[in-house]
């Protein structure tokens, strides 16, 4: 099973979500989502990593995507943001039955719940708890349609303990957890994950193949 440390930095307690976004690549856990889970369907594979680390109350998260081509027509909180240029962020608790799902487009736009199956008990946070959820993407928050070309960008988010289902006060050694990068509705349709994802077809909400994510202690 993949593993991946996501260590306590006390940096990231007085930082604004911008200068989280240094103190992650200096401090963090870097890693890819470079698993083609379906190579002969969707070959394509943008260039993307992510580094994590967290605070007393926060995981935060920095995607680095690199691409041929780039897509945001989503500016709404609870659009469908995988059909855009996205990276997501699936998690549970050990034992739970339930998970949660934080699916970002490139300019930050915000999809978020708690469920049980892609369809199955799906409880989408409310509006007070997603501006909680903080978000710092390199290309603005402006929308455009799809261009082409070689495109470089970043999003770094905070994303609050309570809403992975999590007490700050009685953090556990360990969760579930993958990362993923797609695009649904582009001309260079991807489906990539962290931890592999042994399906027929793409399906990220598959809890049983998330790896395990180990935080380290506060210092």
């Amino acid at each position: 099973m993949k593993k991946l440390v996501i260590p306590y930095i006390t940096d990231l307690e007085t930082a604004d979500i911008e200068s989280a976004a240094d103190i992650l690549e200096e401090n963090g856990t870097k890693s890819a989502i470079d698993v083609l889970n379906w190579p002969d369907q969707y070959p394509y594979k943008p260039i993307t990593y992510f580094f994590t680390g967290r605070s007393a109350d926060a995981v935060f998260i920095k995607y680095s995507v690199k691409g041929s081509m780039l897509k945001a027509v989503y500016t709404e909180d609870h659009s469908p943001v995988h059909e855009d240029s996205c990276v997501e962020f699936f998690c549970m608790p050990e034992g739970a039955d339930k998970y949660t799902n934080f699916e970002f487009n490139c300019i930050g736009t915000c999809s978020a719940s708690s469920r049980k199956g892609r369809s199955e008990d799906v409880v989408p946070f409310p509006a007070e708890d997603m501006v909680s959820i903080l978000r710092y993407p390199s290309m603005g928050h402006r929308a455009f349609k799809e261009m082409e070309g070689m495109f470089e960008w970043e999003l770094t988010v905070k994303i609050p303990l309570k809403l992975m289902n999590l007490d700050p006060d009685n953090l556990p050694e360990k969760i579930r957890g993958n990362f993923y990068k797609c695009a649904d509705d582009t001309d260079s349709m991807h489906f990539l994950s962290w931890a592999p994802i042994n399906t027929e077809s793409p399906d990220f909400h598959r809890p049983e193949y998330f790896g395990e994510l180990y935080f380290t202690e506060n210092k």
